[in-house]
């Protein structure tokens, strides 16, 4: 039997965990084509609901915010429905799920989008790359349309009404998605922020919207059911930033008050980032961390005081029992990375559990 920290029960805020071993936010693109949470998902989440918590993949608050196809949305009925399935389910299996939400804003295709949903950003800079859609293949990525400042606002709604959507579907909490290039950290970021109101300029303005956003939610679920995850130093889907370090600390030092429930903190990229550190320097609550770890390399993170919890993704993916081989030190399976985003059950519901 393994005696790894990861074992231990844990609280992050309002949520009592049976162990510290939290499921990453994966986008699957397992949904139906008008967002709705399946079946698929609802056997796929069940199956990992063994760890400490889930973090749902990434989900639209608005249809301006999907980025992919097959990727769920959390604003009409049948969406709230549908994750509802899921986190019955989860919680039928005594485990914790809450959903992240996710807004991709420049990251996307009008032709992944309902029709007459606009493509919006801080600003109207296109990313550079392009996008895989299920009826047109490989699309370059939308020119969006720059928010005016009371869309701005809107928006920051929108996020309060996804984390009232995601308590109504019955999730425990909601992580608020500010990496990947995404849209808050579109208006973090200078290079895709030239805005000139109060949600750009200065270092202080950028981190104005994802700050708002994350205290909007809070206004509705309570600072120990919300939780927020940064990556300083990420590019991805063009992100750029002239001081990625400092706007994330200025990001955190914004929200300080709020004693969010947890700060979901990633590996930076950049050599010269020591994420980790500064995540611990800036931020005061307990800290999940990700990227690259395996079961024995988490635990001495742990030991060492690292961090409170270790998420795991492509470990979770081919293994639904990796709580169980972690009690057990059993080996651990490796997952199949052409089924990462296809439809149907290959590659999503078919891993064996260890005997």
């Amino acid at each position: 039997m393994s005696s790894n920290p990861l074992l231990a029960p844990l609280t992050l805020g309002a949520l009592e965990l049976n162990n510290r071993i939290v499921m990453a936010p994966m986008t699957r693109n397992r949904a139906s084509a008008e967002g709705v949470p399946t079946d698929l998902m609802v056997q796929h989440y069940a199956d990992r609901a063994q760890a400490g918590l889930i973090v749902a993949e990434g989900t639209w608050p608005s249809a301006a915010g999907q980025a992919y196809s097959r990727q769920p949305g959390i604003t009409t009925p049948e969406q709230i429905a549908g994750w509802k399935k899921v986190t019955t389910a989860v919680h039928k299996q005594g485990g914790k799920i809450i959903l992240q939400v996710m807004h991709s804003g420049r990251i996307g295709s009008h032709k992944i989008k309902p029709s007459g949903v606009e493509t919006v950003a801080p600003s109207a800079i296109a990313a550079r790359g392009k996008i895989y859609t299920d009826q047109h293949g490989m699309q370059p990525f939308d020119t969006p349309r720059e928010l005016t400042t009371a869309e701005v606002k809107s928006v920051i709604e929108e996020y309060r009404q996804a984390a009232l959507n995601a308590l109504e579907a019955g999730f425990d909490g909601v992580e608020f998605h500010g990496t990947s290039g995404y849209l808050p950290m579109q208006f973090l970021c200078c290079e895709t922020n030239q805005r000139s109101d109060e949600y750009g300029g200065t270092v202080e303005k950028r981190a104005r919207f994802a700050a708002k956003c994350i205290e909007a939610m809070v206004s509705v679920l309570g600072s120990g059911r919300v939780g927020l995850r940064i990556n300083p130093g990420n590019s991805f889907n063009d992100a750029h930033d002239e001081d990625s370090a400092g706007s994330h600390i200025e990001l955190l030092r914004q929200i300080k008050s709020l004693n969010l429930a947890y700060l979901h903190i990633m590996r930076s990229p950049l050599p010269e980032i020591d994420a980790f550190k500064l995540a611990r320097e800036h931020f005061s609550g307990p800290l999940i961390l990700n990227d690259n770890f395996d079961p024995e390399i988490a635990g001495q993170a742990l030991r060492g005081n690292m961090g409170q919890a270790v998420s795991f993704a492509r470990h979770f993916i081919a293994n639904p029992d990796l709580v169980n081989r972690i009690t057990k030190s059993l080996p651990l399976a490796a997952f199949d990375r052409k089924t990462l985003y296809t439809p149907g059950i290959k590659g999503y519901n078919d891993y064996e559990k260890a005997i």
